[in-house]
């Protein structure tokens, strides 16, 4: 790790690493979400399905800008990371964007197809939300093993894979009780009851497994005294859960009343659990082969990128807070004519 954190060739590419970093949070939380309502339609009824897709209509192909913009730094700023990684990934990605291109396909024809072609599109869109989550778990999974080849390796990706479409159903069914009311209200609150323990065991599965494929993540958890310093993550998850279940609990008994609480408590979830990743893995992009200094191009490169990232990601971050304030409150039910 660089020594004088003075010069530009060092703290740029900590920047877009940041700036990286940020930008896939924003993706995971905000795509998430929508991802997630995408995951629960197929348990709603006809008439639930045109409600949740309308709570999602203004923000779901905004919210992929962000993924947009994570990978457009990853490419720019780390192109000697960017090769290895999306070699490595090639197969998830191919997947993932063949689910987020049937999402979108289906988010529109759905509206436009007669009604007794209508439930082949919502399945559609659930099945590409199914597998857009399913293959971005592969791909978390890969990353933070260095690619292990083996098949332990193999079935560590496929056990993120199962476990990341129950956090997106999470966020997914909390953004539901924000934007709805009544008895698709109630239904939501039920799914983030079921959502919100399956989150936490594939987090607890994924927390002990880590460590057994990387010494040195064990090291950096494990170790005397970063055991004692870091122990307050594992207790803020764990109260979030807690807080999060109270609120779901108490909203079925009282609706109404601080309906913004369990999906902020799953976001802070996500944070948590996003940090730690990043604390596990830094200062690697590819772990145990590549930090962020020897993937990163030149500094001069850099610096022209810099003036063009500090323009776009506060206007890209504003046109976000701009949107969901105008579409803020319930959702009113879809109507095509």
């Amino acid at each position: 790790m660089p020594s004088d954190w003075s010069h530009a060739s060092v703290w740029l590419p900590l920047f877009f690493l940041g700036a990286m970093g940020f930008a896939m949070l924003s993706y995971v939380v905000l795509d998430g979400y929508d991802l997630g309502v995408g995951i629960l339609l197929n348990r709603a009824s006809d008439s639930d399905k045109d409600v949740m897709i309308s709570s999602i209509g203004p923000f779901w192909d905004a919210n992929e800008t962000w993924l947009v913009l994570g990978v457009g730094i990853l490419l720019v700023a780390f192109p000697f990371a960017h090769g290895i990684i999306l070699t490595e990934l090639y197969l998830p990605v191919a997947v993932m964007l063949a689910g987020l291109i049937l999402r979108g396909v289906s988010f529109d024809f759905r509206a436009k197809v007669n009604l007794a072609q209508k439930p082949l599109w919502n399945f559609l869109f659930y099945l590409g939300s199914l597998t857009t989550a399913v293959s971005q778990g592969v791909m978390i999974g890969r990353h933070i093993i260095g690619y292990e080849s083996g098949l332990l390796g193999w079935l560590f990706a496929a056990l993120v894979g199962i476990c990341l479409p129950a956090g997106y159903a999470l966020l997914g069914s909390t953004w539901l009780i924000m934007k709805t009311e009544g008895e698709l209200q109630q239904r939501a609150l039920t799914w983030a009851r079921g959502s919100l323990w399956l989150t936490g065991l594939g987090i607890a599965l994924i927390s002990a497994a880590t460590p057994y494929f990387s010494p040195e993540i064990m090291n950096r958890w494990f170790s005397y005294p970063n055991i004692l310093w870091l122990s307050p993550v594992p207790v803020a998850t764990a109260m979030l859960f807690f807080v999060t279940d109270r609120a779901v609990q108490n909203l079925k008994q009282n609706p109404g009343q601080r309906e913004w609480l369990p999906f902020t408590s799953t976001v802070a979830i996500f944070w948590i659990a996003f940090f730690g990743m990043a604390y596990s893995l830094f200062p690697y992009l590819v772990v145990g082969k590549m930090t962020a200094w020897q993937a990163a191009s030149s500094t001069a490169s850099l610096w022209i990128i810099f003036w063009g990232a500090i323009v776009v990601l506060p206007t890209i971050l504003a046109y976000t807070l701009f949107s969901y304030r105008i579409f803020k409150g319930k959702t009113q039910p879809l109507s095509y004519y």
